[in-house]
């Protein structure tokens, strides 16, 4: 098993930054790819952006590709998500996602943390 820990959400007024964490721990060995999405209220779940274990190489949903990076934090099994230029539109709740090798899906989520972004 993988457990995932979020934090870093809270509120921000339009075109500012937040950084969000997950700290992910237990079989962290077992992880293949970690991601972000968000949900916000009424609508789907969304994807937001993957990052791979391996290389580190990423994706971006277009909704947020040059605002949104994802990066990896190596000794803490961290990923983290600096997010800029923050609209209205960004409000949700935010969790991250974890893939283990050999499994197409993704097998583990966060609890999540909410983003509000309003002035």
């Amino acid at each position: 098993q993988v457990q995932l820990v979020e934090s870093g959400g809270g509120l921000v007024q339009p075109g500012g930054s937040l950084r969000l964490s997950c700290a992910a721990s237990g079989r962290t060995f077992s992880i293949y790819a970690m991601g972000w999405f968000r949900q916000a209220p009424g609508k789907e779940r969304e994807f937001l952006a993957t990052i791979y274990w391996s290389d580190e190489s990423t994706n971006y949903a277009d909704s947020v590709k040059g605002r949104f990076t994802i990066s990896r934090d190596n000794a803490k099994n961290t990923v983290l998500l600096q997010m800029n230029s923050l609209k209205p539109e960004d409000t949700a709740v935010y969790y991250c996602a974890a893939k283990a090798k050999g499994v197409g899906t993704w097998s583990y989520w966060g609890q999540g943390t909410q983003v509000t972004v309003s002035s």
